[in-house]
């Protein structure tokens, strides 16, 4: 059984990588009209290579998203729905909260960077999720035979985003691989 400090670790650990692994854009869906009261849930999973100074990391939660790049929450939870971390964010700050500690950075790239070791694209992920560009960074769709896009050195597969799927590698080291099913298929 792992111990609450690896637990956590990971829990951290996979809200960075998750909010930077979902670059799902491109044109699939209009989103709400009020985007600051969106919100989404499902499962995932990500695998981060191992990379010098930092072990391959496995994990798997389900998630609540509410909000945008702005301003949002996102929860994560364990199988038996106990929350394992969760984090808030505003344009001056973001706050990372586990069973075992706050802590406040100035923004969701320094929250990556402190968990992941890197800076991480991690505004995005409230457009993301709902397959539609991040209108912060440019993007390329990719083929008419795989829907989805290039953008942020990672690729976006959404062949299957009607069913609630969301393929996202980013191939550049450490190379990090998301699955998402969402709840509720767009």
């Amino acid at each position: 059984m792992a111990s609450v400090d690896t637990i956590v670790r990971r829990a951290a650990a996979l809200l960075s990588a998750l909010l930077a692994a979902l670059t799902v854009a491109g044109c699939a869906t209009t989103g709400p009209a009020d985007r600051s009261t969106a919100s989404v849930s499902g499962r995932l999973s990500i695998q981060v290579d191992a990379s010098p100074g930092q072990p391959a990391n496995r994990f798997a939660a389900a998630f609540d998203l509410t909000g945008t790049a702005e301003q949002g929450q996102l929860q994560l939870n364990s199988p038996l729905g106990v929350t394992m971390a969760s984090a808030q964010w505003s344009s001056s700050e973001a706050v990372l909260i586990t069973p075992d500690s706050e802590r406040r950075f100035p923004d969701l790239e320094a929250l990556s960077r402190e968990a992941l070791g890197e800076s991480l694209p991690l505004r995005a992920l409230p457009d993301w999720l709902k397959g539609r560009p991040w209108p912060g960074a440019p993007s390329q769709a990719l083929t008419a035979n795989m829907p989805g896009f290039d953008q942020l050195d990672w690729r976006i597969d959404l062949s299957r985003f009607s069913e609630g799927w969301v393929s996202a590698d980013r191939r550049s080291a450490p190379v990090v691989a998301l699955r998402v099913r969402l709840d509720t298929p767009p």
